[in-house]
């Protein structure tokens, strides 16, 4: 439809083509196109970060179910040889007496077996635990990197808006806005 007249413009196309056609040498124009350009640049940046992070949140959160499922697996391991260790110790009630230091011999061979199993289900339970805080410390991070990408998003908007309006008090608030916005991806940065 372009080709017949028909063209449609953003805010910020429309004011870099209106002084470059007339020639016109409007600072605050241009300023705000070049913040409105690196703002949005930085604003990708931190977008993917917190693409990046809320990705990892998900794969620690994962590796942490997995842990948990060998935990348990180990635990009902744990739990069948507790039971063939509580009938080899009512067997050695119930058998004559010269049988009854088989009885014995497997009664501690499973604690000595029980407490391996234990050993290896404390640790899976532990790894799982700190996959767990890996996860959340990722998200925590998300969320601060949506925080800095949606204050750019806004302070971008407030561009366009003091493009159009032609405030020079909203040129500061876009100034702040993007302040606010990269001081949160700083904070992101330094794991805050």
């Amino acid at each position: 439809m372009s080709g017949h007249g028909f063209h449609v413009h953003g805010p910020h196309d429309h004011e870099l083509e209106h002084a470059a056609q007339h020639g016109a040498k409007d600072s605050f124009t241009s300023n705000i196109a070049v913040m409105t350009a690196v703002l949005a640049t930085i604003g990708a940046l931190f977008s993917y970060m917190g693409g990046a992070t809320q990705a990892n949140a998900g794969l620690f959160k994962n590796n942490a179910a997995i842990k948990k499922t060998e935990a348990s697996n180990q635990w009902n391991y744990y739990q069948a040889k507790s039971s063939k260790q509580n009938l080899s110790e009512l067997a050695l009630a119930l058998v004559p007496e010269e049988r009854k230091p088989q009885y014995q011999q497997e009664i501690e061979r499973y604690k000595k077996e029980k407490g391996d199993i234990k050993a290896a289900a404390e640790k899976l339970e532990a790894e799982a635990t700190d996959w767990d805080k890996q996860s959340d410390a990722q998200m925590h991070l998300h969320h601060r990197w949506a925080q800095a990408t949606t204050a750019l998003q806004i302070s971008i908007a407030l561009a366009a808006i003091a493009l159009l309006t032609r405030r020079s008090w909203l040129g500061y608030a876009v100034g702040g806005v993007a302040l606010i916005g990269v001081g949160l991806g700083g904070l992101a940065m330094a794991h805050i």
